[in-house]
């Protein structure tokens, strides 16, 4: 059994992977309604953190949004078993990280986790493709067309051997400077 708390601070629940966006929408709208409720008094901010990931579709890149923590969303609160036992009966959700007994996150974690996602978020930083060697690639920043001579995962670059002036020339493009064709 978990003691009432008076003191806001951010704890994670679980949630079906999946479903953290409605989990969300949920726990805001329970927050809005105007009788009086556990959750709309001890729940002050929930949060999904995400992240933009460019991805190819057929033929078109796009860039889509997609929790940054699969399964998790982190709700400022302050905790007690009355809050616990509310949330556990929403749909979707789990429990809590930690279950009977859930820890809050340090404020360190908190920022970390917070800061991330805002950086994150400022531009696709993640490409969601698969490269193939031999593959064949357009250049998006010009009329050439190439193929994949090497790709370095960890640093998203691919080396795309070039036909210029009829003479077959590497050159290393970043993930999002080439589309398949």
């Amino acid at each position: 059994m978990i003691e009432e708390s008076n003191e806001k601070r951010f704890y994670v629940l679980r949630a079906i992977s999946g479903k953290e966006k409605k989990v969300k929408e949920t726990i805001e709208r329970e927050m809005s309604l105007p009788e009086p409720s556990t959750i709309s008094q001890r729940v002050f901010r929930v949060v999904v953190p995400t992240e933009k990931v460019m991805t190819q579709r057929k033929t078109k890149k796009v860039i889509i949004e997609r929790p940054y923590l699969s399964g998790y969303v982190l709700i400022e609160c302050m905790m007690s078993q009355l809050l616990i036992n509310a949330l556990r009966d929403l749909p979707d959700v789990i429990g809590f990280l930690g279950n009977d007994n859930p820890s809050p996150l340090s404020l360190a974690e908190v920022e970390k986790l917070l800061h991330e996602v805002d950086t994150t978020n400022e531009g696709p930083d993640v490409v969601d493709m698969q490269f193939v060697l031999g593959e064949s690639v357009k250049i998006i920043d010009g009329a050439f067309n190439g193929t994949i001579e090497r790709v370095n995962e960890e640093k998203r670059k691919l080396e795309v051997m070039v036909k210029i002036f009829g003479r077959k020339t590497p050159l290393e493009l970043g993930y999002a400077q080439v589309e398949k064709e």
